[in-house]
């Protein structure tokens, strides 16, 4: 029977290619979310030394003794990016789908990729579905991976 390989690396989630802004967010509403939704966050803001502009960092219990770290990008009208760094495909999954039924305005404004992906040669988003929880989704990140899993 194989096992299946727990790979860990960096997802990041976008709002549509053709529209940046879609999440009608800022870094405070993407703050204050993460405050309400998620015991004891710690959250900080800093300058980012690669695009210029002021980024949110931060921590969350994502369930119990599952710590993932994270870095959104939100300027107004047309840019936003959510990375979490050194995570499964299981916790992508999960606060992927925290993110597209608490945050994100409708289910379909949601883009993913991951640097293992990147890495590979493939530097285009694919769609998040609209459906489903959190076990389909990390399955879908999961079959992500392995096809870049070489």
């Amino acid at each position: 029977m194989a096992t299946e390989r727990n790979i860990r690396t960096t997802f990041a989630f976008y709002p549509p290619e053709e529209d940046g802004g879609a999440w009608y967010a800022t870094l405070a509403t993407l703050e204050q979310a993460l405050r309400e939704a998620f015991p004891d966050p710690t959250i900080g803001h800093r300058q980012s030394g690669v695009h210029e502009m002021t980024v949110l960092d931060f921590e969350i219990e994502l369930s119990s003794d599952v710590w993932v770290d994270g870095t959104a990008a939100i300027t107004e009208p047309d840019y936003a990016y959510i990375t979490l760094t050194d995570v499964t495909a299981d916790e992508a999954g999960a606060f992927a789908v925290w993110l597209r039924d608490s945050f994100v305005p409708a289910p379909d404004l949601m883009r993913f990729a991951s640097s293992l992906a990147m890495a590979n040669g493939e530097d285009t988003p694919s769609p998040l579905p609209i459906e489903g929880g959190r076990e389909v989704i990390g399955a879908l990140l999961r079959r992500h991976l392995d096809a870049f899993d070489h």
